[in-house]
């Protein structure tokens, strides 16, 4: 950690993570801005023969699931606490996903380091202290869990109107931990099948939203449901039914849950978020992230 942060090496993912971890902030968030600082190394070594690639990690960090087609997604509800130190590993949109497939940063022989050269030194330094900074920032200003300036505990900035379009994909942050509901419950976001994030819909039309979703937990999902949170709604907002019915969903299944969105006249960013209900109208994951849908008007 202190190489990296000298800007000597860049860190592995794995340690990324828990120096991201120890800030108190979501790795899925950083994972693309490691990507880009590993490209940058790998690049600036292509033509060096004692530098050598490396392999593909066993597995993901904690709280990442990697599938067959090499897509990582983040769960919604865990059922494993954390230590004080640590954030819920939840997710929401397709925006926070990570694109699996990169190499890890390819290590000298021997001791396992290596040297740049000055320039690209500089700028890996750059992004990784640019990035621990970003972090920490993040969680001074969160402060006593009362969430960042606009937001709220449920882990997003309030939609109390439209934001400006510049901001899609907003980066939602995690609420405090929380176990499910009901011990085993578990789930995991697959990806937007419909209307995927910051797609640009004209004003006042009429389309339909689709997320999948994966029981992974050991709970069968009988009358769930996604409620939504900003309620009542305005005219000036995204509208949709206050209520989305989740088909139900066995352990190890797959289930699509659909509803029908209508734009404001208005433009920018209309940034709408659900909450998973169990049967009897509690929140299945209070320690998880929303789910939500974001798309620009205009």
């Amino acid at each position: 950690m202190h190489e990296a942060t000298k800007g000597n090496r860049l860190p592995s993912w794995e340690t990324t993570v828990e120096f991201v971890k120890a800030c108190g902030a979501d790795p899925a968030a950083y994972r693309e801005r490691w990507e880009r600082a590993s490209l940058t190394v790998r690049s600036a070594s292509a033509g060096d023969p004692s530098i050598r690639s490396g392999a593909l990690p066993a597995r993901p960090p904690d709280g990442l699931a990697a599938s067959a087609t090499g897509a990582v997604h983040v769960a919604i509800g865990s059922q494993e606490p954390r230590s004080s130190g640590q954030t819920s590993a939840s997710a929401p949109p397709s925006s926070d996903e990570i694109a699996g497939g990169v190499q890890p940063v390819p290590a000298r022989r021997g001791r396992g380091r290596f040297r740049l050269t000055r320039p690209v030194a500089a700028v890996v330094a750059a992004a990784v202290v640019a990035a621990v900074t970003a972090v920490c920032i993040m969680v001074i200003n969160r402060g006593s869990g009362t969430g960042e300036p606009g937001s709220d505990p449920s882990g997003g900035p309030s939609n109390a109107a439209l934001l400006p379009a510049a901001d899609c994909p907003v980066r939602p942050t995690n609420p405090p931990w929380a176990p499910p509901a009901h011990e085993g419950d578990s789930a995991a976001f697959i990806g937007d099948i419909k209307l995927p994030d910051c797609t640009r819909v004209g004003p006042g039309q009429t389309m339909t939203k689709v997320w999948r979703l994966k029981n992974i937990g050991t709970v069968p999902w009988k009358g769930y449901s996604l409620h939504r949170l900003d309620l009542p709604l305005r005219p000036d907002q995204c509208q949709t039914i206050s209520d989305v019915p989740i088909p139900d969903t066995r352990p190890g299944q797959i289930v699509d849950i659909q509803t029908e969105v209508t734009t404001p006249r208005n433009a920018g960013l209309c940034y709408v978020r659900f909450k998973v209900m169990d049967g009897a109208g509690q929140v299945a994951f209070p320690g998880g992230r929303p789910l939500n849908f974001q798309i620009i008007v205009g």
